[in-house]
């Protein structure tokens, strides 16, 4: 969805309308492939977790086209394109870098990491953009950290994140170049790590994928989906959030300055209504059928595609609440926000860890904080798989 000078502004992600939790039913994609649309919460679970839906057949010889333009998430040798044990291997070798445990061992430098922004914030004359002084660094930041790249050329890498996750904003030839030059960084990235291992997660990957014989296109690919969903994704969702919590969520404010805990509670009802995208079929979030398959009483029929809606199923009415969320109330089942099943995200808990982290502490350090934007006035950062703004002016 784009707008021009005559039309009206873009709404708040909050304000999405997905289509409504029913049984599946026909849809297509842009590309003209038809699909079965699933969006009630245990029909998508199912579709999720379900091994006779997969991802592999999706790059089988017949298989029909997913995206206009291809991006990261089309690659073939990529994590998110196998199945079975050829994904355990793959997925194994990142895996416990991301357990509960190990994250919360990271507690307090991803701490650490948001007070100093916040130091750096307050110093700024008001008003002042906290998308640039915050929820844009800190998941960039964070990855820095994790990954050893703080010396690393984040405005090139932001620019090839953009065109790895493009949603239309940049042509095949466009996304193809900017994924060669991608590429060989990483692939530097992993030759230098080989050589002299560091205690970062890439020297961690590659000594994993070294010992586990995991193939070289692969390792790169790995690393290089690692360093863009590190912060792309925890970026879009904070921008987001903000403008719900000081637009219509403004009465959650003092509450999620109380402790960590209350504002972990926020977050899960925070990214479960508030989406990173419009309602487009995200490409990692469709499935090929491998057999004839019932679900929620239609019949599959083995070769069709099924794209999952997960904002609609965060939203069914038979399992949630309708209407706006009381934040601080635990939701009484697992969301879907971050998938289900094999491919469950695997920075879950990472973005989890830094959204509360930076909520609590923006929240207990800046109380008055208020919104020198309305609604109508957000840029909003166009054309990729997600939409969030680009820039907005906070006084406090």
């Amino acid at each position: 969805m784009s707008t021009d000078s005559t039309s009206r502004p873009l709404c708040p992600m909050h304000h999405i309308a997905f289509p409504e939790s029913g049984p599946p039913r026909p849809g297509t994609l842009a590309t003209g492939t038809p699909v079965w649309l699933v969006t009630r919460y245990a029909e998508v679970r199912q579709v999720l977790m379900d091994p006779r839906f997969d991802r592999r057949s999706l790059k089988a010889e017949d298989a029909p086209p997913l995206l206009v333009v291809p991006n990261l998430l089309d690659t073939p040798d990529g994590l998110l394109n196998q199945d079975g044990p050829a994904h355990q291997r793959l997925r194994g070798t990142v895996q416990r870098a991301f357990t509960p445990r190990a994250i919360a061992r990271w507690r307090p430098w991803v701490a650490s990491v948001v007070e100093s922004l916040l130091d750096d914030f307050a110093r700024r004359p008001q008003p002042a953009d906290i998308i640039e002084g915050f929820t844009r660094p800190l998941p960039v930041s964070v990855i820095s950290r994790l990954m050893g790249l703080d010396h690393a050329d984040w405005d090139r890498i932001r620019d090839w994140a953009d065109h790895a996750l493009s949603g239309g904003a940049h042509t095949a030839d466009e996304v193809g170049t900017a994924m060669l030059e991608f590429g060989v960084f990483c692939a530097d990235l992993v030759a230098e790590r080989r050589k002299d291992p560091g205690d970062d997660l890439v020297s961690g990957l590659v000594a994993a994928g070294d010992g586990l014989g995991i193939d070289e296109r692969q390792l790169v690919i790995l690393v290089l989906g690692l360093v863009v969903a590190g912060h792309e994704t925890t970026m879009t969702a904070l921008g987001n959030i903000v403008v719900h919590l000081l637009t219509d969520g403004r009465e959650a404010w003092p509450r999620l300055a109380e402790d960590e805990d209350t504002a972990a509670t926020a977050v899960e009802n925070l990214l479960r209504t508030v989406p990173l995208s419009e309602g487009r079929v995200l490409p990692g979030l469709i499935r090929r059928a491998v057999e004839d398959v019932e679900l929620g009483g239609v019949t599959i029929p083995a070769g069709a595609v099924v794209a999952v809606q997960i904002n609609s199923a965060n939203r069914d009415p038979e399992v949630f609440p309708p209407g706006p969320p009381d934040l601080f109330t635990p939701p009484s089942v697992p969301t879907v926000v971050f998938g289900a099943g094999p491919h469950h995200c695997l920075g879950a808990w990472l973005a989890r860890l830094e959204l509360g982290l930076a909520l609590h502490r923006l929240a207990a350090r800046f109380p008055g904080l208020r919104a020198e934007f309305t609604p109508e006035t957000i840029e909003w950062r166009e054309g990729q798989m997600t939409r969030s703004p680009r820039r907005l002016p906070i006084s406090w």
